[in-house]
């Protein structure tokens, strides 16, 4: 139980952060995950997100992603990737506008399980290009991230087949360059509640419910995200 109690209190700490002067919004996300293992020790993680504007206008962001994995065991593993981002802005009676983030980062994987729960920590650095209008902007970012998998069925030490419940909570904490991002060191939260079914050891669908909290210049954003994802592993 000790390894949930860092995760709690994180999502507890930041609850709190955006609470006055906010806007609210509803969008839709669709995930695509693949993680592929060469051997032992080698593989490879990709990941393709489309999201939706507010209202599920017109498509604001899309994100594609790779990182090599190095397996330290079945438990740890650690990668090295990149994002390319585009984010349109639509406005009435202005021109759109297409902008460009491209991101390194570096990040650590631990699952395991406790009870019949799955559980997995992420912790990854970014270091973020990010094209604006007027300028390009260079900042760094931490996120950490858990993730727990609850089976609705009895499991073996592998949970291969059925449906499942998700609960993963996120924060992002700007370190580097905040002045350019929103001017503090939070950034943002998001705490997501799914379904799903398995339907084997390559194969996961998922839909559920995401609150993403962020912190702007002068106000916050409360964003009511409608996500469906696909994972699959080889």
């Amino acid at each position: 139980m000790r390894k949930l109690l860092f995760p709690f209190i994180i999502l507890l700490a930041t609850s709190g952060t955006l609470c006055a002067q906010t806007q609210y919004q509803n969008s839709g996300w669709f995930m695509f995950v693949n993680n592929t293992k060469f051997n032992q020790k080698w593989g490879l993680h990709f990941d393709v997100q489309v999201r939706s504007a507010d209202d599920w206008g017109y498509v604001r962001n899309t994100l594609v992603r790779p990182a090599l994995q190095y397996f330290i065991n079945k438990d740890h593993n650690v990668a090295l990737g990149y994002l390319w981002q585009t984010t349109q802005n639509k406005a009435e009676g202005v021109s759109n506008t297409f902008l460009h983030e491209h991101r390194i980062f570096e990040q650590y994987i631990f699952s395991h399980k406790l009870s019949s729960i799955f559980a997995s920590h992420r912790v990854r650095v970014e270091q973020r290009f990010i094209g604006r209008a007027k300028e390009d902007v260079f900042s760094q970012r931490f996120r950490y991230f858990f993730r727990l998998i609850q089976p609705l069925q009895k499991t073996a030490e592998s949970f291969d087949k059925g449906m499942f419940v998700v609960l993963q909570n996120e924060v992002f904490l700007n370190f580097q360059n905040k002045e350019k991002i929103n001017n503090s060191v939070f950034d943002q939260n998001r705490l997501y509640l799914a379904g799903g079914y398995r339907f084997s050891k390559k194969v996961d669908l998922e839909v559920g419910y995401m609150n993403q909290a962020v912190k702007n210049f002068t106000n916050h954003t409360n964003n009511s995200i409608v996500q469906f994802a696909v994972y699959t592993r080889f």
